[in-house]
């Protein structure tokens, strides 16, 4: 995912798109310790997605601090 595609959704949305993010990497790793899936590719992008999100949530509240501290 984007980061300006993440920038686009609400608080909300965020916090929804994370935890099914965190869903996946939790059913990756299940399959890849059965030895069903080669998913090593895909459990790094989610990853990177989850960062990404985390960021973006950060830099939100980072600014709201800043405008309610003026």
């Amino acid at each position: 995912m984007k980061a300006e595609k993440i920038r686009d959704l609400s608080d909300e949305e965020l916090r929804n798109q994370e935890r099914d993010f965190a869903e996946q990497i939790f059913r990756l790793r299940f399959q890849m310790a059965t030895g069903q899936t080669e998913g090593l590719s895909k459990l790094r992008s989610l990853r990177k997605d989850i960062a990404r999100l985390k960021t973006v949530r950060r830099q939100r509240e980072m600014q709201s601090d800043s405008a309610v501290k003026k």
